[in-house]
């Protein structure tokens, strides 16, 4: 089973435009509303790859319900537990010549609350994974994501962390199995420019330093680089095709990297499993079905 902790999901209210007129009333050519967050993406995807899953997290009034009953809808087992107050947060993404978000805030979650997650992770067992993905609730301490994956190190228990800044920086030190920074929050992290592969792979191989076990590192349209825990490095481009959407693609790749590994634990595999899924996602308008990604791990 793979568990993801979103610890503040969202209702993505998506709508399309031919042109977005700041200042004036714009009408909508298209609108839908899907359950957001990026553990939840990374649920739904490795639902749709046939891999069992459970979203846990946290949920705040009228909003966190509908995300809950969309999820579930879908047939994702879902444990969001429930704030007491705020809401969960509303996202608006306006498609139109560039895309533009406007992401809500959500609600405060407690030590108290945190102490009811810590009561959920007590059920992961050995041959689960926890996936860390996103923001923390807020107002929390930039130790959380490294205290959960420590947690789970002593207990063998893999995890993968897809966060950035201090959330990141504070977790390598835990020997998360796998940590998905993008080209620009590599930079980021690490507090210089990294213009090629060379110094991507010199970057990767720091992290490892500091204690992650796996380092992938998401290049958009130019792919995707992996230093595997053995040291070697693996290089795929991205399959051609249209990008329509860039929300969940990172991701999509998160989880057809986990689903690609657990086929045979091979990080060529995974690897190949995750830029597919990553690609499939951005060549559609939502979260991309089994048969797009299995359509691009075919052909590529």
């Amino acid at each position: 089973m793979i568990y993801t902790i979103t610890f503040n999901p969202s209702l993505d209210y998506v709508v399309t435009l031919s042109q977005l007129q700041v200042g004036a009333i714009n009408r909508n050519q298209a609108e839908e509303i899907f359950p957001g967050g990026k553990g939840i993406n990374v649920s739904w995807i490795l639902q749709n790859l046939g891999v069992p899953t459970r979203i846990l997290g946290f949920k705040a009034g009228f909003t966190g319900d509908e995300i809950q009953r969309l999820v579930e809808d879908r047939g994702i087992p879902c444990s969001l537990l429930p704030v007491e107050s705020g809401f969960s947060r509303i996202n608006v993404k306006i498609r139109a010549e560039e895309e533009t978000a406007l992401n809500g805030k959500g609600p405060e979650v407690t030590p108290a609350h945190l102490d009811r997650l810590w009561q959920q992770l007590e059920a992961l067992a050995e041959g689960d994974f926890l996936v860390l993905s996103g923001s923390g609730p807020s107002g929390c301490a930039p130790s959380l994501y490294g205290d959960i994956a420590g947690k789970m190190h002593q207990r063998n228990i893999p995890c993968v962390v897809d966060a950035t800044g201090k959330l990141l920086a504070g977790a390598l030190s835990a020997h998360p199995f796998l940590v998905k920074p993008n080209g620009e929050e590599l930079e980021d992290l690490l507090g210089r420019k990294l213009p090629d592969d060379k110094a991507l792979i010199q970057g990767a191989r720091e992290l490892q330093e500091r204690g992650a076990r796996n380092v992938l590192i998401s290049l958009g349209g130019d792919g995707a680089l992996l230093v595997d825990e053995t040291g070697k490095v693996h290089r795929h481009q991205a399959p051609k095709g249209t990008m329509v959407n860039t929300v969940g693609a990172g991701d999509s790749m998160v989880a057809g990297f986990l689903a690609g590994y657990l086929r045979n634990k091979d990080y060529g595999e995974a690897l190949h499993w995750g830029i597919c899924a990553g690609s499939a996602t951005a060549f559609t308008m939502h979260l991309a079905e089994k048969e797009a990604i299995e359509q691009l791990v075919k052909g590529n």
